[in-house]
Formats: C-alpha cells, sequence, structure tokens
C-alpha cells in the first residue's frame, strides 16, 4: 500500500510527466516473491496498487501502466 512520502516522492511527478512524456509505470510483484506468499494476498495488493496508482492520476490513456509478471 502506498503512502504519502510515495505520493510526494514519486507518484505526484508520475502524474506530471505523463502530459509530457512516453511514460511507463511498472508495479513490480515478483520483487516480492523473495519470500513464501500467499498468492491470492499477492494478487489483491497488486491490484491495491495498481488502484492507487490510479487514484492518484495516472491516465492509462496517457501512460502505460503494467504489472511486472504479466510480461
Amino acid at each position: 500500500s502506498f503512502h504519502l512520502g510515495n505520493y510526494l516522492g514519486a507518484v505526484r511527478q508520475w502524474v506530471a510527466l505523463q502530459e509530457t512524456h512516453d511514460a511507463f509505470y511498472m508495479v513490480v510483484d515478483l520483487h516480492a516473491i523473495t519470500v513464501p506468499q500467499d498468492p491470492a494476498e499477492l494478487r489483491a495488493n497488486t491490484r491495491l496498487a495498481v488502484a492507487q496508482l490510479l487514484a492518484a492520476g495516472l491516465d492509462p490513456e496517457r501512460c502505460t501502466l503494467f504489472v511486472q509478471s504479466h510480461v
């Protein structure tokens, strides 16, 4: 889950950059599987991260947003 530091430190700039650049943003879920994970919880956390990025203003019409494990 994102916190205020994530928003102020990165996400706010990503939202602005999508207006002027060909931006690609990735939700990195494979980094989480260095230790055993509950697959359902990992999927839920990944979806939550995507939802939070969309709610913060990332627009799939203006940037490419993808999930690491889907590539």
